[in-house]
């Protein structure tokens, strides 16, 4: 029979909002499974790769801003979901991860598909517990409280992954005849959150503080897409006269007078000094440019607010002198009013921004520089349609989207990226999950050969993602490393770092049914064929995913990366 805990934690989970479960296959996670997938108001999937099943998990929870189970059997299967656990944690996605596993008894007894699972993603997920085994009435409550406070726990601001370790014993699979029911009166624990408001007297002297800072800056960290908040920013930003530097992946594209190519003419700037900020202002996760970074570490503010209503905040500039322990809506509400102090600082980012753009115009449009990946990630964003979904996979993907930007207009286009540990694992994986629960929106992943190849599992289930769109570039090997002065130089450099291969992508199109399209940027006419190619490319009239591998060279791709970091 199955245990009345396990029924009780598909319950539970269902009470506390958790609409969707990623199974993969395997015996003693079978209660688990059985119980989930009976569950009338829980969906499932069953993906068989542990790894890509749990950043399918991760693609879905994004996208819905709320958490997802994964479940798999005992042993190494666990293992298999730590990149994503990781990528949660720092990217602060909410997901539930149940590992089945054998009882306590038989750890360390040489019994198959048995390690020590518990507490097993160490400091990785925001907290970890184990289910009784035994099936008592205390036993049975207090499994029911660890699945609350699990849940809990997991959607609690700042949100993240939580771990429920499920030893099982055997059996494993309901008698013939026996019916599983669910208690809908099961006891249930909620978590309420308030808002997070400064007090006054902090407001008071932040007001004077601010007031010691005629140079102030913005910087916008990776978030999510929201129309209002970019409304808000927006409007604080030009009323305060305060630039807003926002890359590709803090969602702040439709911002128009955002600073968006810092990471362009950072390196190069003549007069950095000018740049500098009295005072830095930072909210959100992870930013994308080494320039802006290394800039800010080196030209440092007089003084940092970090914008977090809870948790720690990382001091990624090494400034950090306030925490606001408020949203983000509350502070630039509270800050809109206060005393503007004349400066032409607004106006130099400003400045260096549109010179930028026009740079990056001319420098992709150059006849000499359309043979290469650079011109074809341009193409593929000048085409990106309206109310679509854009993933970036890590390594030169996200690199070439951050450098060139979106074009105007595109405000209701979320970018999407792993940018929590920045890994090349689980980006195929990630596009699809977000697909199979966002079929009214185009997901488009742009994304490298090695990324694409080592996450070819993300599309060995039987679900089908008709709204996926690929752009794969492929150079045959790791090109980012040609762009990087320490392997570049090294004569171990195509073997060791570059890793070559010689893989292309039809084969894997053919295989999971996908429409195949190849362009080789190689070639004398290429451009113009990509140009014609990717408004049909684009369309949503489509049965299935549609992928377009480019083909380049990547000692060319290099060439060109060269020549627009040192252009005139």
């Amino acid at each position: 029979m199955i245990l009345p805990s396990i029924i009780n934690t598909a319950q539970i989970c269902a009470e506390l909002g958790i609409q969707r479960a990623i199974i993969s296959p395997g015996s003693r996670n079978a209660p688990l499974t059985i119980a989930f997938v009976r569950h009338p108001k829980i969906q499932t999937y069953t993906v068989s790769d542990e790894r890509s099943a749990a950043f399918i998990g991760l693609g879905m929870a994004r996208q819905e801003r709320r958490p997802v189970a994964l479940i798999c059997t005992s042993g190494s299967a666990a293992y298999n979901y730590t990149p994503t656990v990781a990528e949660a944690y720092f990217q602060r996605i909410p997901l539930l991860i149940l590992t089945a596993d054998r009882p306590p008894e038989w750890i360390d007894q040489l019994d198959g598909q048995t390690i020590r699972q518990r507490e097993i993603y160490g400091r990785h997920v925001k907290a970890s517990y184990e289910l009784p085994v035994g099936q008592t009435e205390s036993d049975q409550w207090y499994a029911g409280r660890i699945v609350s406070e699990a849940i809990n726990e997991a959607n609690a601001n700042p949100p993240g992954p939580v771990h429920i370790n499920v030893p099982i014993r055997e059996p494993f699979y309901p008698e013939e005849g026996e019916e599983i029911t669910f208690d809908q009166s099961v006891k249930v624990i909620r978590y309420t959150e308030g808002e997070v408001v400064l007090p006054a007297e902090l407001l008071t002297q932040l007001r004077t503080e601010w007031q010691q800072y005629p140079r102030k800056l913005i910087v916008a960290g990776q978030s999510n897409l929201s129309s209002d908040l970019c409304q808000l920013t927006k409007d604080f930003s030009q009323n305060q006269q305060i630039p807003l530097v926002a890359d590709v992946i803090s969602n702040f594209h439709p911002v128009d007078s955002a600073v968006k190519h810092a990471d362009a003419f950072l390196s190069r700037v003549s007069a950095p000094e000018q740049l500098q900020p009295d005072l830095l202002i930072t909210f959100g996760l992870s930013v994308i440019s080494k320039n802006l970074k290394l800039f800010l570490r080196k030209h440092q503010p007089k003084a940092h607010w970090h914008i977090q209503p809870r948790g720690v905040a990382a001091d990624t500039f090494q400034s950090l002198s306030r925490v606001l322990r408020t949203t983000l809506e509350g502070f630039f509400q509270a800050a809109n009013d206060w005393d503007k102090q004349p400066s032409n600082y607004y106006q130099t980012w400003q400045n260096q921004e549109e010179q930028t753009i026009k740079e990056i115009d001319s420098f992709v449009n150059l006849p000499e520089n359309r043979s290469g990946e650079f011109y074809a990630v341009s193409a593929v964003l000048r085409n990106l349609p309206q109310s679509s979904s854009l993933h970036l996979a890590n390594s030169m993907a996200v690199r070439y989207a951050n450098l060139i930007g979106l074009p105007k207009g595109l405000s209701d286009v979320e970018v999407i990226a792993n940018r929590g540990t920045s890994g090349i694992d689980g980006s195929n994986s990630t596009a699809v999950g977000a697909s199979l629960v966002s079929l009214e929106r185009l997901h488009v992943l742009i994304t490298g050969d090695l990324a694409f190849f080592y996450d070819r599992n993300a599309f060995w289930h039987t679900y089908s993602v008709p709204n996926l769109r690929i752009i794969l570039l492929n150079n045959h090997g790791g090109g980012i490393f040609r762009m990087i002065n320490g392997p570049s130089r090294q004569p171990e450099l195509e073997e060791y770092f570059e890793t070559k291969q010689q893989l292309e992508a039809e084969n894997t199109a053919r295989d999971f049914g996908m429409d195949y399209f190849r362009i080789d940027m190689t070639l004398n006419d290429a451009p113009e064929e990509l140009e014609s190619l990717l408004p049909g490319f684009f369309t949503k009239d489509s049965k299935s995913a549609k992928l377009l591998e480019i083909i380049s060279d990547s000692p060319t791709n290099a060439k060109i990366f060269r020549q627009f970091k040192a252009r005139d």
